[in-house]
């Protein structure tokens, strides 16, 4: 084992990985669990009872001989117990329950108004989501009776702007008004009696996108390309915040412009200023091109309009242009973008050209730059497994 091999290898056979590598079918008893991560059976064996006490494996009989008495197979529990997940954005959320092998149980899309502030919104979320847990309407208490009652065992929400993941605290978030300084986990503790996990949606992309596509990579960059610009980083196979939580921020990178247009920031010429979806919307109304939001500048792209589709080339490059940084800097294996611009083919040809060009041979000789699989559901995938983490870790 090398020194850069150290941290990865010490995560091997953790309880949540021993959790994960059930959950994927890659282990189905102990003996399985042993060879995979190396440790002894009985080290194994004690680590399986503390998850099936914990109601996060069990044991679903008897399986195949290799010679001597049948194993005891496992199961992650696929009934009962789920995590709450909320993936909020400026105009919409998505919530839903998952099962704890992080599996999407039930999921809805509900329109939402940022600018309401956030206990309004909070609030309501946050009942919708306890009643698709206990199986009621909205509102609905998880301790008044029914099949599911009791089954939540936290709730992971995801926010569009920066937050403090140690505090649950959203600090000076843009296009968020109202939201600075509010405490998410303090509010949400108050309504549900179960541990709530709050952090940037683009982190939670990031670890949807790394546990379902990803899981055997050491290092990678996700990024949400969508209204806004944010970037989720994995290192050592694990969500890396940083000091305060703001690893991964790329929004707020320079980018060189002239004119350089002003950000919600207050500086000028920031990425998100020139690359985002909001920032094409201008642009091109700049231009004396109708568009209402997005979903105008994505149609203006897919008919080959001029105008749009040049903007999004040149949201390319600019995006392109702050990641060669990044992959130089951090050598990941894996670059992916998600979010609606993802499916722009003219913003990700550009991108993936500037990044060749603009970095070091040996960065991406064997660099994957590719789209993040397409589902509305990557972000509550990433809150679950922020909560199942979050369950694991709390009782070692």
């Amino acid at each position: 084992m090398t020194i850069d091999d150290a941290p990865r290898e010490a995560l091997r056979g953790n309880p949540r990985e021993l959790l994960r590598w059930v959950a994927t079918g890659a282990a189905v008893s102990r003996a399985d669990l042993s060879r995979l991560s190396g440790l002894s059976p009985s080290t194994v064996s004690q680590r399986v009872e503390a998850l099936i006490n914990q109601g996060l494996l069990e044991e679903a009989g008897a399986g195949q001989s290799r010679g001597g008495r049948r194993p005891r197979q496992l199961a992650v529990p696929t009934g009962g117990a789920v995590v709450g997940a909320i993936d909020l954005g400026a105009h919409h959320a998505r919530i839903g329950t998952l099962d704890l092998s992080g599996r999407v149980v039930q999921g809805r899309t509900l329109p939402v108004r940022i600018e309401d502030g956030p206990e309004t919104v909070l609030g309501t979320l946050l009942a919708e989501v306890t009643a698709l847990a206990s199986g009621g309407a909205p509102g609905a208490s998880l301790a008044s009776g029914g099949a599911a009652a009791g089954a939540l065992r936290g709730v992971g929400i995801g926010i569009p702007g920066p937050v403090q993941h140690s505090t649950g605290r959203i600090v000076s978030p843009s296009r968020m008004p109202g939201w600075n300084g509010f405490d998410v986990a303090a509010f949400c503790a108050d309504r549900v009696d179960v541990p709530v996990i709050v952090d940037n949606d683009a982190n939670l992309m990031a670890l949807g996108a790394h546990r379902t596509a990803h899981a055997e990579m050491d290092h990678a960059v996700y990024i949400k390309a969508g209204t806004g610009i944010g970037s989720g980083v994995i290192s050592s196979g694990q969500l890396h915040r940083g000091a305060q939580g703001s690893a991964g921020d790329i929004s707020h990178c320079r980018v060189v412009a002239d004119p350089a247009p002003l950000c919600s920031c207050g500086n000028a010429g920031c990425l998100e200023a020139v690359a985002s979806g909001a920032a094409l919307v201008t642009a091109l109304r700049e231009q004396g091109v109708p568009v209402d939001d997005l979903t105008g500048v994505l149609r203006l792209i897919d008919d080959g309009d001029r105008h749009a589709t040049a903007l999004a080339r040149q949201a390319g490059r600019a995006i392109g242009e702050i990641l060669a940084v990044v992959v130089n800097f951090f050598n990941p294996q894996v670059v992916a973008i998600g979010g609606r611009l993802a499916d722009c083919e003219p913003l990700l040809a550009s991108m993936r050209a500037t990044l060749y060009e603009r970095c070091l041979p040996l960065a991406t000789q064997t660099l994957l730059i590719e789209r993040v699989a397409t589902s509305q559901d990557i972000g509550i995938t990433g809150a679950a497994h922020l909560v199942i983490d979050h369950v694991v870790s709390a009782h070692p």
